[in-house]
């Protein structure tokens, strides 16, 4: 399996900060936001990862490398203007190849989460080996998050793994997801595309599934939200600043 990583944002709501650093290259805890997950998906094998990025993304290039001392092989996707989520990823299917593939937003950070366990979520036979016809297996799924504070009204209810769009209660999107990459086969490479309104087409059609991750998770999109975290631990006691809806 392969994986990508979204580093093409500009990081507004992070200025000053993000006017000279990529928003994925600012530290929590001494470490790079984006480094905590290329380390996280090698322990999980996962060493061939995409990383997109328009806003500096020579910085993320130069900093990154080839990937190899952290273990993996790493493929950059350079997109002129960020072409918001789905549109990154159809502008890099030709890295990503014909399998499903994992992807996670640059500036979260959830340290704890494994990612062994999203190789194995994308069915295409049910338990009796019997292929399922290729309109009634799941396209993708999402790891959905408790409702933060600047989310509470949640973005997709979920009911025995199948995320519905009007149930309840809601969960937050957390920015990670498995996909199989015809998921995308109507978006031209190269131009800008949601990927929130694709992801409820699908879940519509009943083929979105999905869970709840409980583990740290943080949507950083205030300065404030960086200093808490890289403060000591004891200030996480207290609610972080209000950030962006995850799912758009």
């Amino acid at each position: 399996m392969k994986a990508m990583i979204f580093a093409a944002g500009r990081g507004e709501r992070m200025r000053p900060l993000t006017d000279t650093c990529p928003k994925p290259l600012l530290k929590v805890r001494g470490r790079p936001l984006i480094v905590w997950h290329i380390l996280a998906l090698v322990r999980a094998g996962i060493t061939e990862i995409v990383i997109n990025h328009a806003h500096l993304g020579d910085q993320i290039e130069q900093t990154l490398g080839d990937g190899s001392r952290y273990g993996a092989k790493l493929l950059y996707s350079r997109e002129e203007t960020a072409l918001e989520t789905a549109g990154g990823i159809a502008n890099a299917r030709h890295l990503l190849g014909d399998a499903p593939f994992v992807a996670i937003s640059g500036d979260i950070y959830c340290p704890h989460f494994d990612f062994e366990q999203v190789k194995d979520v994308l069915h295409d036979e049910d338990m009796w080996g019997n292929p399922y016809p290729a309109d009634q297996r799941d396209i993708c799924w999402l790891y959905l998050v408790p409702n933060p504070d600047f989310h509470p009204e949640g973005d997709f209810g979920l009911s025995m793994y199948t995320l519905n769009n009007d149930g309840a209660p809601k969960f937050t999107f957390g920015n990670i997801g498995v996909y199989r990459p015809e998921m995308f086969d109507t978006i031209t490479p190269g131009t800008r595309a949601k990927l929130g309104p694709l992801l409820r087409e699908f879940i519509d059609k009943k083929l979105v599934g999905g869970e709840v991750y409980e583990g740290e998770w943080h949507n950083l999109g205030t300065v404030q939200q960086l200093e808490l975290l890289n403060a000591p631990r004891a200030a996480l006691a207290h609610p972080l600043a209000p950030g962006p809806k995850a799912a758009q």
